[in-house]
């Protein structure tokens, strides 16, 4: 998979070179583009923001270091062809798009190539968006109901989320389907050694030797977690 990121904080994404994600990108499972989006302006303080038309607070990033620096990646718009393959898909984290879910995430781990578009202060010109979505699919994201300082952290939670899912990146492709979110619930609690800690003992059916009744206690320990904790997830039936 290839994916490219444009912020004005490319540093931000040094931690990709870090565990399961650094290897992969050493093995050539991923390969990464972090994009300063301040090197394509044109003036000498290097500016990517201005005031909103209609007024308001904050400022808003302006739409044409963002149409360059997007070009730079897709293409110039005259130059793509009429039959050519499928670009990227560009995303863009924003608390006014969908939610981002891990069956999203398995969704964008089967795709080729995924950039990112790092917003900051009060967001893009809307026309970027516009723009791009006439170019190809451009999708909103949120991690949730509340507000971020920048796209940065947002990103790095979806790369984390996506990359971990390509085939090859986790050594063992079991541990993912047992995940919280996979099936729908949430994960079961877990327990290593000592068999007692503190006064807190493992539950006696991990002790058993009996994969049945584990298999029975873990998913009844999905349900019982995922009714008290995210009762929303749960199916009308349960």
């Amino acid at each position: 998979m290839r994916i490219d990121i444009v912020t004005i904080f490319p540093e931000f994404f040094d931690v990709l070179d870090l565990s399961l994600l650094g290897k992969a990108r050493q093995s050539g499972l991923i390969e990464l583009g972090v994009h300063n989006l301040r090197d394509h302006t044109h003036d000498r303080h290097r500016t990517v923001d201005d005031t909103p038309y209609g007024g308001g607070a904050g400022m808003v990033m302006k739409p044409e270091p963002w149409g360059a620096a997007l070009d730079a990646i897709f293409g110039e718009p005259d130059s793509v062809e009429a039959d050519a393959a499928p670009g990227p898909i560009l995303i863009f984290p924003s608390p006014a798009g969908e939610q981002f879910t891990q069956a999203m995430a398995r969704e964008l781990s089967k795709q080729p190539h995924l950039v990112f578009a790092c917003g900051r202060y009060e967001g893009i010109d809307q026309r970027v968006v516009d723009h791009f979505q006439a170019r190809g699919e451009v999708r909103l994201v949120s991690l949730g109901d509340y507000v971020l300082n920048g796209g940065e952290v947002a990103v790095m939670a979806m790369i984390e989320a996506v990359g971990r899912l390509i085939p090859g990146v986790v050594g063992n492709p079991e541990s993912l389907v047992e995940e919280s979110h996979e099936g729908g619930l949430l994960e079961y609690p877990s327990y290593t050694k000592p068999a007692s800690w503190r006064g807190l003992d493992v539950p006696p059916v991990l002790l058993s030797g009996n994969h049945g009744a584990i298999s029975t206690w873990r998913h009844d320990q999905q349900l019982e977690r995922t009714r008290r904790v995210r009762p929303d997830l749960l199916p009308p039936a349960v």
